[in-house]
């Protein structure tokens, strides 16, 4: 193995291996090879001087790739994909002639990369459905447990730790929404030629217009897709690597909140990642508990999100017909955001599956916080008894200051509720105080709402999409 040049992270420490095939050089080069057998297939179907022989040829030879061969002929014409009709003729001398018989060279690199796009955006729709039955079933068992909500990152009322989990998931629907419709939106660029106007396949065909346009449609059935896009210039259209980028980065964007809010719920002790038996949270301080997945999560999110300018840029500088400064961009930004989004998905499945929650932790927290929450209930409780709304609410403004500065100032638990027993302004005893401490109380419709999402929002996608096995998640 050779450890003296750069490798990257994604493919050595990230992504999955199944994300790494489609965008190999083998997936890449093989799909060329079966576009130029179904445009050779194509030509001799419609009439032109292409043998069945020669297509026998070619379909023998479609995964046999000499690399060093292809890289020889590169380094002598300087061009990639001249290079590969070479080594792939090498191969098969009896079709040599016929090989990308009125193509340009983005009939074989935009046309592979739409079908790689295609298998990358169904691997990535199939995880974040098993990410999203992960999370459901941490949603529904934790339905009714309150635990602290919060505003500006305060306290504010009480939520339900399953509640929370489903505003994860609402994230990931829409997110996945958004990658179906990307899938959805996927066309061929087709046989367009160099600036889009199918002037060499009219010539091969002496003008006839409609085998033209049944060979274009005979090559997108024979490479599995239904339609073409209706114009283009040499490409297609950058403003789809936009959309595919901008469902990648909604996705990005999603996992960061989550591992974020993870983050700062570990911190808490309330909920915590995965921490397996042997593993070291830091080398020096060996107690620590690191979000590691989460914090990982969290960069490679970042990285996507970046990326998704990258396609806004290309797509915007595009000058007419085509120019070539999107080549180089998108050798990176495309196969890095899928891989980087692979990752992230993983990562956030191997979280969902495994996340620890301490119930005792989040009750300390809540009952530390509660009885300012309960202030509004013990106002109108006291006021039902006969006292003065008015003395009443000086009384607990009073009191839960008292307590807060006791809290803060002095480092020790609230007294609010003492206080308050203690003072004669308050017809309530201590049963009475006791019953309206009971954190269910204050978590409104949070069970009800975390139920009705799950059955009628994500039970409804989990049937509808073959729950898949994650295999091996790198982590």
């Amino acid at each position: 193995m050779n450890k003296s040049t750069y490798e990257s992270p994604l493919n050595s420490r990230y992504a999955s291996r199944e994300m790494q095939y489609i965008f190999s050089p083998d997936r890449k080069f093989t799909t060329w090879r079966r576009l130029w057998i179904a445009l050779a297939e194509s030509e001799m179907e419609l009439g032109l001087p292409v043998t069945q022989a020669q297509v026998d040829e070619l379909k023998e030879h479609i995964e046999d790739i000499d690399y060093e061969n292809a890289a020889r002929h590169e380094a002598r014409v300087r061009h990639d994909v001249m290079a590969h009709v070479h080594a792939y003729g090498d191969v098969c001398p009896n079709a040599r002639g016929i090989i990308h018989l009125g193509a340009t060279s983005c009939y074989v690199t935009d046309n592979a990369d739409i079908l790689m796009l295609r298998d990358a955006l169904t691997l990535i729709r199939e995880k974040l459905v098993e990410v999203l039955r992960r999370l459901r079933k941490f949603a529904w068992e934790y339905k009714g447990l309150p635990c602290l909500g919060y505003t500006h990152l305060q306290p504010a009322q009480l939520t339900t730790v399953g509640k929370r989990a489903t505003l994860w998931m609402q994230d990931l629907t829409m997110d996945l929404e958004e990658v179906s419709f990307a899938l959805s939106s996927l066309k061929l660029l087709g046989n367009r030629g160099a600036t889009g106007t199918q002037v060499s396949f009219m010539e091969l065909f002496e003008g006839d217009g409609a085998k033209v346009d049944e060979l274009e449609r005979r090559i997108a059935e024979k490479m599995g897709m239904t339609a073409v896009f209706d114009v283009s210039g040499q490409t297609y259209p950058r403003k789809l690597d936009s959309r595919v980028l901008g469902a990648l980065s909604g996705i990005a964007q999603s996992a960061y909140k989550f591992a974020q809010d993870l983050r700062l719920l570990q911190s808490f002790r309330e909920v915590e990642e995965p921490f397996e038996k042997s593993q070291i949270g830091s080398s020096a301080m060996a107690y620590k508990r690191n979000p590691m997945r989460s914090e990982r999560i969290c960069a490679l999110s970042r990285h996507v999100m970046a990326l998704y300018s990258d396609a806004s840029m290309t797509a915007a500088t595009q000058w007419f017909e085509r120019t070539l400064d999107d080549s180089a961009n998108r050798r990176l930004s495309l196969p890095e955001a899928f891989l980087a989004t692979d990752a992230v998905l993983e990562l956030y499945a191997n979280i969902a599956d495994g996340m620890v929650v301490y119930p005792k932790m989040i009750e300390k927290r809540v009952m530390e916080n509660l009885p300012f929450m309960a202030t509004e209930d013990i106002i109108m409780e006291s006021v039902k008894n006969g006292a003065d709304r008015q003395e009443i609410h000086e009384r607990v403004r009073v009191h839960s200051q008292a307590a807060a500065l006791r809290m803060k100032a002095e480092g020790l638990e609230s007294d609010l509720m003492e206080r308050i027993a203690a003072d004669p302004a308050f017809p309530l005893d201590g049963a009475s105080l006791t019953a309206l401490l009971a954190p269910e109380k204050y978590t409104g419709r949070a069970e009800e709402q975390t139920e009705r999402f799950l059955t009628t929002v994500v039970d409804p996608i989990l049937k509808d999409y073959e729950a898949v096995d994650m295999g091996t998640i790198n982590v």
